[in-house]
Formats: structure tokens, sequence, C-alpha cells
């Protein structure tokens, strides 16, 4: 076996000196390179995918929070409704026992009754929406600068808020 070999890198002008030569070398670059260059870019590939998919994650806890800030509402304007309906049909109970006078007002505080839960719900929802929309412009901001890999500046900040609100009023629409 050993003649083969010989017989075939002397055919084709390789000599065992010059060969394990470069092998050595070959083996010594790969290790240097392994250390000093393949580590560190696979470790940054590595870390640029751990922060996307912690992006990734933070948008669905956005998406979800939003969900339950909308069920959340349902559920406040069904209380309201169900108040109201609750309301409405105690004064109409008891406008058999009173006076025309006294149906008309027992209508009139039913009506404010539902007019402040009304503007009791609005108020809610308004102030959910702009938490929410908050916090995503924040993750948005923080989540940016993770991925950039740079601190913002506060301009940068202003823009991207800017930006984000823009598009989350116009998905809304």
């Amino acid at each position: 076996m050993q003649e083969i070999l010989t017989n075939l890198f002397d055919t084709f002008g390789i000599s065992w000196g010059k060969f394990l030569a470069q092998v050595i070398l070959f083996v010594t670059v790969y290790i240097v390179l392994s250390k000093l260059a393949f580590g560190p870019v696979i470790k940054m590939l590595e870390e640029r995918r751990r922060r996307i998919e912690e992006g990734q994650s933070n948008a669905e806890k956005i998406k979800k929070q939003l969900a339950d800030a909308e069920v959340r509402y349902q559920e406040v304007l069904r209380k309201a409704n169900d108040e109201a309906t609750k309301l409405l049909e105690h004064a109409r109970l008891s406008s058999e026992a009173i006076t025309q006078k006294q149906l008309q007002k027992a209508i009139k505080d039913a009506e404010g009754i539902i007019a402040k839960a009304n503007e009791s719900i609005v108020a809610e929802r308004i102030k959910m929406v702009a938490e929410v929309k908050q916090e995503m412009v924040s993750l948005v901001v923080n989540t940016t600068a993770k991925v950039v890999g740079k601190v913002l500046t506060p301009e940068d900040q202003q823009r991207l808020a800017e930006e984000t609100t823009g598009q989350l009023a116009t998905s809304k629409a």
C-alpha cells in the first residue's frame, strides 16, 4: 500500500516532505481561523438571530395585549349596555306607578347614565389604545436599537415613534 502511495506521489511530482508541510500549514491556518475568525462571526450571527427572535416575540406580546384590551373593552361595553338595559326596564316598570312627569325624569336619568357610561367606555378605550401604542412605540425603538446595534439619538427615537404611531393610525383605519 505504501509503495502504491509512493509511486502515486512520484507520478504527480509530490514530495512527502512538502506534502506533510502543506498539511501541517493547512491545519494550522484552519485552527487559527477557527479561533480568530469563524468563532466570532458565528457568535455575532447567533446574537443577531436571537435579537430578531426577541423582537418577534415582543411583537406577538403586543398583539396579545392589544387583543386583551379589545376583549376588556367589549366586556365594559357589554356591562354598560346590560346596566343601561336594566335601568331602562326599571324606568319602564316604575312608569306605571308614577305620573307622566316622574316618567320623563326617570327616562332622562337613564339616558344620562347611558351617556356617561358611553363616555367612560370611550375614554377607557382611548386610554388603553394610547397605552398600547406608547408601549409598542417604546418596544419598536428598543428593538430597533438592539437590531441596529447602536444607541439611537433622541431625533432617531422621535422619528421612529412618529413613524410607528403613523403606521398604527393607518392600520387602525
